[in-house]
């Protein structure tokens, strides 16, 4: 289920596309002190890179183009990331562009916060809202969940 509040100790996704790695582990080093006491997660690479970098301790999902983005986008849709920083390269193409949209997607859809380049990550770290609990607002999917009849889909495998 997906709680609305978030702790003070948060739980961050750190993802970034390699034409953006630098960018992130810059970041990173400017604000390592700061998220030495959140939770960190990571796509593969992005995780291996960081942790060899800062020494910070990273959950490492699997590499993006490998279903780490779906990985971190199934945690959010849980409610286990309240944020997600995503250094996303615009200008290059991925092969695995639906995984990327399919993550920006759920960051929208479960209404946590979310940025996409140095300047929002930053907004996002010294915001007062970093230092204590918040409650979000969580979306009322209910009536999309309900939006058809249930069917009738024939035996289930349990019996």
């Amino acid at each position: 289920m997906n709680d609305p509040k978030i702790s003070p100790t948060k739980r961050i996704a750190l993802v970034a596309h390699d034409n953006q790695k630098d960018e992130l582990l810059d970041w990173v080093e400017h604000n390592q002190e700061l998220l030495s006491r959140h939770k960190l997660y990571a796509t593969g690479t992005t995780g291996r890179v960081v942790h060899e970098q800062s020494g910070l301790e990273i959950n490492r999902m699997q590499s993006g183009p490998l279903g780490g983005d779906q990985q971190i986008g199934a945690k959010i849709s849980l409610g286990e990331i309240d944020f997600l920083i995503f250094f996303w390269d615009p200008l290059s193409p991925h092969p695995h562009d639906p995984d990327v949209m399919a993550l920006l997607r759920m960051a929208v859809i479960w209404n946590i916060p979310l940025a996409c380049n140095r300047s929002s990550a930053d907004y996002i770290v010294t915001s007062p809202l970093m230092e204590g609990e918040y409650e979000r607002a969580i979306p009322d999917f209910q009536t999309y969940v309900e939006r058809l009849p249930a069917r009738d889909t024939g035996p289930s495998l349990k019996e």
